[in-house]
């Protein structure tokens, strides 16, 4: 890397322990480390397990620095909130970092020295209409307007879909720019072993988004065993189990991500009915682990695997159950579609995310150094690696 005034050394990064951003930043972090490039990773949320910490150390150029903070789109989070942002501008202070990363919206704006990235994982307000197909109560007037305050003040908006870039865009501003940068994962960690005749899912039970309940429906029709992996304590409101005592679903509980690999690499099927998913890690492992996928029809997830994959109307457990079936009980079909989506992986990997993420960092800088305005916006499908010229998103 050329020692000029667009280096990147140091990347300070926000994250949750809480769902598939601790994954993202994980695999964003050890590639980022290939490029000569220090994280620190500032952790809100709940506490790191166990198994998370061991991860950590397996990464050299990450440190990480915990809190216990609320995330902004829990319950009454605004003190927190307004704590965590002192907390990590303080922290900017100590470290200081070439690039602020964003995990969530509302601390971008505060008075940051770096430039500062926003990445849009998901957001309360596309949640709520994609799941409850409603507006949300007037008790998120303040999260509307604290999330478009955060967006407003950031260098770089991105998200891992133009689904999801579009949704933000929707709710929080028209003349939003972004950029589209999928998310990837380290293929050299997928393992594929002979396959067993098991579906498997996993997520958070608590989710609605998820709508692991459909799949709960289905397991009783379904002539394969049903595994779910994923925790059912929900960080507000307690242990909310999808997989009730007597369903045909079979609990696994937390899984660390080791364990959740092994678990892919036998499962034939995974399947992953979702009513909103703004990108979908674990349906990106499951198909690195060569397993046939059912998922729910909304469009993220069809931008993301278009025909490698068998779809079903979140809504429709009877789709569901034809589904599973039809691939259940035809091997070639099963066998082509788990072809299609690790060919479709293929280009989802872990070192192509980092490259346009330090494109992005290296372009802040020396932006922030020139004096020039900085968003930027492209937006690429995944797979697409032409180098495309950087434009204002309309």
């Amino acid at each position: 890397m050329r020692d000029d005034e667009s280096s990147v050394r140091h990347v300070l990064m926000t994250a949750d322990a809480v769902g598939g951003v601790w994954t993202y930043a994980l695999e964003l972090a050890a590639q980022l480390g290939r490029w000569g490039i220090r994280t620190t990773l500032a952790t809100m949320g709940e506490p790191l397990r166990e198994p998370q910490r061991r991860a950590l150390a397996r990464v050299p150029s990450l440190s990480v620095v915990e809190s216990s903070l609320k995330l902004e789109w829990m319950e009454d989070p605004w003190n927190d909130v307004a704590a965590a942002g002192e907390w990590l501008r303080a922290l900017e202070e100590r470290v200081r970092p070439d690039v602020v990363h964003l995990n969530g919206y509302v601390h971008a704006a505060v008075d940051w020295r770096a430039p500062k990235l926003v990445v849009a994982h998901s957001c309360v307000l596309s949640w709520w209409k994609a799941v409850l197909g409603e507006a949300p109560p007037a008790k998120y007037a303040r999260y509307r307007v604290e999330v478009a305050r955060g967006l407003r003040a950031a260098d770089a908006l991105v998200a891992p879909t133009r689904a999801m870039l579009r949704a933000v865009r929707e709710h929080y501003g028209a003349r939003l720019r972004g950029l589209v940068i999928p998310n990837g994962v380290d293929r050299s960690r997928a393992a594929p072993t002979r396959k067993e005749p098991m579906v498997l899912a996993a997520g958070r039970l608590w989710d609605r988004a998820k709508n692991l309940a459909a799949l709960t429906a289905a397991a009783p029709r379904v002539r394969w065993p049903v595994y779910v992996a994923g925790s059912s304590a929900h960080p507000d409101e307690g242990v909310r189990d999808a997989a009730r005592p007597g369903s045909a679903v079979r609990a696994l509980g937390w899984l660390d991500r080791d364990d959740l690999h092994g678990w892919m690499a036998r499962a034939a099927i995974y399947a992953f009915p979702a009513r909103y998913e703004p990108f979908g890690l674990s349906v990106l492992e499951a198909a690195v682990s060569g397993c046939a996928l059912v998922l729910g029809d909304i469009g993220s997830l069809r931008e993301v695997w278009g025909d490698a994959a068998l779809y079903a109307p979140p809504d429709d457990v009877d789709a569901l159950v034809a589904a599973i079936e039809r691939l259940a009980g035809d091997d070639a079909l099963r066998a082509r579609l788990a072809t299609a989506a690790r060919a479709r992986a293929r280009a989802l990997t872990a070192e192509r995310m980092a490259r346009r993420y330090v494109d992005l960092y290296r372009e802040l800088v020396s932006r922030r150094s020139a004096g020039a305005a900085p968003p930027l916006a492209v937006v690429r499908s995944p797979g697409d690696e032409r180098r495309s010229t950087v434009q204002p998103c309309a």
